[in-house]
């Protein structure tokens, strides 16, 4: 597929200082509104990219100086030595207020069960038939992530999961979802999310982590996330206690039977697809389902689901090459070493 990482291009990326402050705005439609990147909008040709590099190579100082004038204020340099952004308080509960202050509500799910019974066997994953993603009901662990700006726009634009850890306050999505040019300041989860319902709460990130090699330069075998949280206002609730979580699973092996979900970013219910995870290369697995559409990105690919709980043991998620896939196939970085090391980093804060 030849595409760039449909984010910003290329050139905006290198014209942009990485520790000087708020990065710029996109431009187009929806600039100062929710990051656009991976699966978040259609891809760029990459002759366009190439183009455009040569362009503001071309103007240089002209280019910045325009720059400069549209900061967006809903990104930040954070810590890119350690790939670490300290999240405001305020920020979280602002962002949580834009989401509720949209067509979506709070209102309380079913109960989560978090105990897998005694016996119970992984339940089997046929591949689905035919091989497309589908409507599927939705998860308390997987939700829809969003970044509202300050142009009204409510939309969620990410997919993202809760992960097992210690504090049972983790949350795992793409990288490229939460930093492009920078950390997005204003991201909120919405575990289970249906009709407009967010059943178990508004969640804000207390601290993001990436690779700093998705800094650098973006390197696909590392576009993995994870986000501490905290549910907006005053509360000690974990999350983990509220929806329950996918289980961490590091250096699974290729070719297992898998299940990838996203939310398309124009619904308020997940799709998801069975079939097997492959291998393609040394650092990335891919998946070759139709239907994973813009806001599918960070979805999580599960293995070993539990029939109780509806849990898994998460391999990856939709991401990496080529900003995560095409309209037929999606990719993950592999979890291997550094993936560990990250979720490592993440509940040790």
């Amino acid at each position: 597929m030849e595409t760039s990482e449909r984010g910003p291009g290329a050139a905006a990326r290198d014209a942009r200082p990485a520790d000087d402050g708020p990065a710029p705005a996109p431009t187009g439609p929806g600039a100062g509104g929710p990051v656009r990147t991976g699966r978040a909008r259609a891809g760029v040709p990459l002759r366009v990219t190439v183009a455009l590099a040569v362009l503001t190579v071309v103007v240089g100082g002209t280019a910045l100086a325009l720059k400069a004038a549209h900061q967006d204020p809903y990104v930040a340099p954070g810590d890119p030595a350690t790939g670490t952004y300290v999240a405001s308080r305020v920020a979280g509960d602002r962002a949580a207020a834009a989401v509720l202050a949209g067509p979506y509500r709070e209102a309380p799910g079913p109960r989560v069960v978090a105990v897998r019974r005694s016996g119970d066997a992984p339940a089997p994953l046929p591949a689905s038939r035919p091989l497309a993603a589908n409507a599927a009901a939705p998860s308390p662990p997987v939700g829809a992530l969003f970044s509202p700006g300050g142009d009204g726009d409510s939309g969620h634009y990410c997919t993202a999961s809760v992960v097992h850890s210690p504090a049972g306050n983790l949350v795992a999505t793409a990288a490229h979802c939460v930093h492009d040019g920078g950390f997005r300041t204003r991201l909120v989860f919405a575990p289970g999310l249906h009709d407009g319902i967010a059943p178990y709460g508004l969640w804000v990130p207390t601290r993001v982590y990436v690779d700093p090699r998705w800094i650098s330069d973006r390197d696909p075998d590392h576009d993995v996330a994870f986000l501490r949280v905290r549910r907006h206002g005053d509360t000690d609730q974990r999350i983990e206690d509220v929806t329950g979580a996918e289980r961490m699973r590091f250096d699974a092996p290729p070719g297992r039977p898998a299940q990838l979900t996203g939310y398309p970013s124009d619904r308020d219910a997940p799709v998801s697809c069975r079939h097997t995870a492959d291998a393609e290369g040394p650092g990335q697995l891919r998946f070759p389902c139709a239907g994973f559409p813009a806001g599918t990105s960070g979805g999580p690919m599960l293995t070993d689901l539990d029939p109780t709980t509806g849990t898994g043991s998460l391999i990856g998620l939709i991401g990496g090459q080529d900003g995560g896939g095409d309209d037929n196939t999606s990719y993950s970085s592999r979890f291997g070493a550094d993936v560990a090391a990250l979720y490592r980093r993440a509940t040790r804060g």
